[in-house]
């Protein structure tokens, strides 16, 4: 999962929702139907062999499976080959990006004792000038988070860096506030342990002075030291940026109308810190076991049911966003999208069953985050098959921070499941799933801790079912989502033989340049 350049921060608060009416095609049918055969040829032990074959794909490739390198390679060869035993035509879809190459990182304190401190400077924030930027170090006695509109009193920061906690507010926010009271800087320091900070202020903020993240640890003693007096700090980081050329792995089932596709998506590439197996090697397994399974079922089903192995989301949503902005760019390939399902992180170790809370029962989705309509009836299918098992699950907010954006963002209804990330259990919630009060749902988030033995088997197989489930009611049915019911119109059913992609001939595939 993406920790910057999305559209808002992840609102990690998730709250208990009561059990709906059961109204989807899943929950119709119930246990002993198509949708729970189905699911059970889906196992959780050949989803974590696909697991166990990403992990040895790390250890073989510098301990990590990120975009650009030879592990994401490695992983993306994996899935084509299983990809391809079970009978499916796969494409590599090619795009490119430009990626941030670091200048300058330099984050060090110049009295009363000097230390030099790791920083990681924000998705779009400025540059610091030549030599950096040397100044007196400051917090707010008001509010340390730096979000209160009377943090800083007018001039307070005048000539200063402000040292500000992580939490409540965005960090350009925080920027926002810190700037019109004068500072030439601003760190942010992180609110969970051991997790270097690295945040972005969102393209186009107003923000003109550069914004680094620190880790807890350095932000919490530099505030400590501000205690007994000034502290001196050099803020040093700029950065530019290249292009770079990855690639999406694409397929489809064979079988199904062409005018009508149920999409599911997963991201292949991890973080360089570890090898990325809950994320996002557990939703890219689970997908790549139902697409096996669904091909070997052999059964007739009215939709084509797509399959996308994202790259480079940890990189910002690139691949995902460059494959939906260029079917814009053709007349009517959006609209053979029925629903699309995003599934990233679904074996946290301190686990909640999440779904994407596209009706707002409990979140409301921040104000830039569109609900196309149909979003509310996909989340149905995955919610009413909980219920029709007796599975609790909660809402998380619906926020765009994952691969759905680009999808949202142009009118396609979208839903998905989620374990969670950095945010904290809370005690209704291990009430509901077990686990641990007040630590990360994935303790190991972005780290080196991110391996096998990081992924809670029992949430896996409850996400697992439940995607195997939906996945099969949706290739059989889409009508609460978009009035299309059974074959019609335009369909070339049940063999149409088109291609994997978005338009068949792989001659056309068109490469997108964009910038992020």
């Amino acid at each position: 999962m993406a920790p910057r350049r999305t559209l808002v921060a992840l609102v990690s608060s998730i709250t208990i929702v009561a059990a709906g009416a059961l109204a989807s095609p899943a929950a119709a049918h119930g246990r002993g139907t198509p949708e729970e055969k189905f699911a059970q040829k889906v196992t959780t032990r050949n989803v974590v062999g696909h697991l166990e074959a990403l992990q040895r794909i790390a250890d073989q490739n510098g301990g990590n499976r990120a975009a650009l390198t030879p592990g994401y390679e490695a992983s993306a060869r994996y899935v084509e080959r299983t990809l391809k035993k079970a009978g499916y035509r796969t494409e590599r879809d090619p795009f490119t990006f430009e990626v941030e190459v670091v200048d300058t990182a330099s984050f060090t304190q110049n009295s009363p004792n000097p230390a030099s401190y790791d920083v990681d400077q924000m998705a779009f924030s400025p540059n610091s000038p030549a030599g950096g930027v040397t100044r007196d170090l400051v917090a707010s006695t008001v509010d340390p988070l730096g979000c209160a509109a009377d943090s800083w009193a007018p001039g307070t920061l005048t000539d200063k860096i402000a040292l500000i906690g992580r939490g409540t507010c965005p960090f350009a926010a925080k920027a926002v506030l810190a700037e019109s009271a004068g500072a030439d800087g601003v760190i942010v320091y992180n609110n969970l342990p051991d997790v270097q900070l690295s945040g972005t202020l969102g393209e186009g903020n107003p923000v003109t002075v550069p914004v680094a993240g620190i880790t807890q640890a350095d932000g919490q003693a530099l505030a400590s030291a501000l205690v007994s007096g000034p502290v001196n700090v050099t803020l040093d980081v700029s950065l530019h940026f290249e292009p770079r050329e990855s690639f999406n792995v694409i397929a489809e089932t064979r079988q199904g109308r062409d005018d009508n596709v149920v999409m599911l998506g997963a991201h292949l590439d991890g973080v360089e810190e570890g090898p990325g197996i809950n994320d996002n090697g557990t939703g890219s397994a689970t997908i790549l076991e139902v697409a096996v399974q669904l091909a070997k079922s052999h059964t007739r089903h009215h939709n084509t049911v797509r399959f996308a192995w994202w790259g480079a989301e940890e990189l910002g949503l690139e691949g995902s966003t460059a494959y939906v902005e260029e079917l814009a760019t053709q007349d009517g390939e959006l609209g053979r999208i029925a629903t699309y399902l995003n599934y990233d992180m679904v074996g946290s170790p301190n686990y909640v069953i999440g779904v994407y809370d596209a009706d707002q029962s409990t979140h409301p989705a921040p104000p830039n985050v569109p609900i196309p309509e149909g979003s509310a009836a996909t989340e149905d299918v995955l919610t009413d098959w909980f219920d029709a098992t007796g599975q609790p699950w909660v809402d998380t907010q619906f926020s765009g921070r994952s691969d759905y954006q680009a999808f949202i963002l142009n009118g396609i209804p979208a839903s998905g499941l989620f374990t969670g990330a950095d945010g904290s259990k809370t005690a209704a919630e291990v009430a509901l799933f077990g686990g641990t009060v007040g630590i990360p749902y994935d303790p190991n988030y972005h780290q080196a801790g991110d391996t096998l033995s990081n992924v809670n088997r029992d949430a896996l197989g409850i996400m697992t079912k439940a995607i195997a489930a939906s996945t099969y009611s949706l290739a059989w049915d889409t009508e609460a989502i978009n009035g299309v019911s059974g074959p019609g119109d335009g369909h070339t059913w049940p063999g149409h033989g088109h291609g994997p992609g978005k338009h068949g001939n792989l001659e056309d595939r068109v490469t997108l340049e964009r910038a992020s």
